[in-house]
């Protein structure tokens, strides 16, 4: 089993500050802010991301709204009560921040690494069956909920969607199966309806699968099951 906690969750979001930070919680003294980030996709929409932060990486000039980051840390979720419910809050825990303009981060070669403006890799167990269906245009999709092992004997759960051929294999996958995947993180807005009627607007956060490998810790086995969904 894998135990470097960064290698099973990794982050990488290149973005434009939309929102002043906000008191989060405290933890030991340290006061920890949320913040929203807009991520540009490749068509013409943006993902607004919630961005957690410790007070001892940021200050107010940095997080200047309009201003473009870079932020590294991980995906990371955790549970908020109202009332008798239990609701899965997912945000993307920061561990560095840096002006886009200040990043001159270079390759083996000597060149600028180029960076993905949204990209997240997660090793983690599948820890409820996959649903598998298709839109009414015949696309498939199977939802996914992945648990990530983090330090200190804790999991951050992870909604994850997989798409074409990955929904297909998905959907036979026993619970319990460790993948690795690599993707994006997304953010959507759902209704939200109440048995009195009423409904309120929600936005939820999902990583969308660009690739999928089973881990096989079995030595004598074959090559591992990877599939990427191209298109």
């Amino acid at each position: 089993m894998n135990t470097n906690y960064s290698d099973n969750n990794h982050l990488v979001l290149v973005g434009k500050v939309t929102s002043e930070k906000i008191f989060s919680h405290e933890i030991y003294g340290e006061k920890f802010y949320i913040f929203n980030l807009e991520v540009a996709r490749l068509s013409d929409t943006t993902d607004i991301i919630p961005i957690t932060v410790s007070e001892r990486i940021i200050n107010d000039e940095l997080l200047k709204i309009g201003n473009m980051l870079i932020v590294k840390g991980q995906f990371r979720s955790y549970n908020s009560y109202e009332g008798e419910k239990n609701r899965l809050i997912l945000t993307v825990f920061a561990k560095d921040i840096i002006m886009e303009s200040d990043y001159n981060e270079l390759d083996e070669e000597g060149n600028k690494k180029q960076l993905v403006s949204n990209e997240v890799s997660l090793t983690g167990f599948i820890c409820k069956k996959p649903i598998y269906r298709q839109t009414p245009f015949g696309r498939e999709i199977a939802d996914i909920l992945l648990a990530v092992n983090r330090a200190y004997n804790k999991s951050d759960y992870i909604p994850s969607i997989a798409w074409g051929r990955n929904a297909r294999f998905c959907q036979n996958l026993p619970t319990g199966t460790e993948v690795k995947i690599v993707g994006r993180v997304q953010s959507r807005t759902y209704e939200k309806k109440y048995e009195d009627g009423t409904s309120e607007t929600r936005v939820a956060y999902e990583v969308s699968i660009a690739s999928l490998e089973v881990i096989n810790e079995n030595e004598d086995s074959s090559k591992n099951e990877e599939i990427e969904e191209v298109g």
